[in-house]
């Protein structure tokens, strides 16, 4: 069992671990149980009716957030010529080809996610175990390996997250900051949600949305009425 400190404890009191609430009242107790000194990130939490054992009940995708995550990611772009100027003009914090990938293989990690065109894949794939063990590998279920560079930056900055089921048959992703206002923060939720009820696999059997459950970062969680998004 973890321990949890005095402000823990007291901000569990605030949520009925044996009830649950509908999006806005959670979200709002959530924010009232963020006891951390630096703004906290929202996370949910979703227990699907899979099998994560079987590749055709696979769930993996990315979602537009409608009012972003609260944190501005930075975005590399592995392109040449044209596609290297289009991703400078898109806001790519860094651009490049060889040079690029030879600063990673010395240990540069300077950046949050990884943009590439179709043809620089062949070389970027030396870097697979590198970027692979850190989830940063392109990958065009993710829109990162694409030539339209402007719309794969644009969108990361607007707030474009990934989310992909893991060995427990869970989603976990982050959603806003606990600054946000509560109706910002409910409609990445529901943003986020219905994405997962579009990327249900045809395999999936019985209920698809088992548990939803939001927290912060250091916070207790409150569950959700998994119901009513399904």
């Amino acid at each position: 069992m973890a321990k949890h400190g005095k402000k823990y404890l007291e901000a569990a009191k605030l949520i009925d671990t044996e009830a649950t609430y509908e999006s806005l009242e959670a979200i709002e107790l959530v924010k009232k149980a963020a006891t951390a000194k630096f703004d906290e990130t929202v996370e949910v939490a979703v227990r699907l009716g899979v099998d994560p054992k079987k590749q055709d009940q696979a769930v993996r995708g990315v979602v537009v957030l409608p009012h972003g995550t609260g944190k501005t990611k930075r975005v590399l772009v592995f392109a040449k010529g044209d596609k290297a100027k289009e991703a400078e003009a898109a806001g790519a914090d860094y651009v490049g080809d060889a040079d690029v990938i030879a600063k990673i293989q010395q240990g540069w990690f300077e950046f949050d996610v990884c943009v590439a065109t179709p043809d620089m894949m062949a070389e970027v794939g030396k870097l697979g175990r590198i970027l692979g063990g850190k989830g940063l590998m392109p990958n065009p279920k993710a829109g990162t390996v694409t030539f339209d560079v402007t719309k794969a930056v644009q969108e990361i900055k607007a707030g474009k997250i990934e989310y992909r089921l893991d060995r427990a048959g869970q989603i976990h992703a982050p959603i806003g900051k606990v600054s946000f206002d509560t109706e910002k923060l409910n409609d990445n939720l529901k943003a986020l949600i219905d994405a997962l009820n579009r990327a249900k696999p045809a395999a999936a059997k019985g209920v698809y949305l088992k548990n939803i459950s939001v927290s912060s970062t250091m916070g207790p969680g409150a569950r959700l009425n998994a119901a009513s998004y399904r």
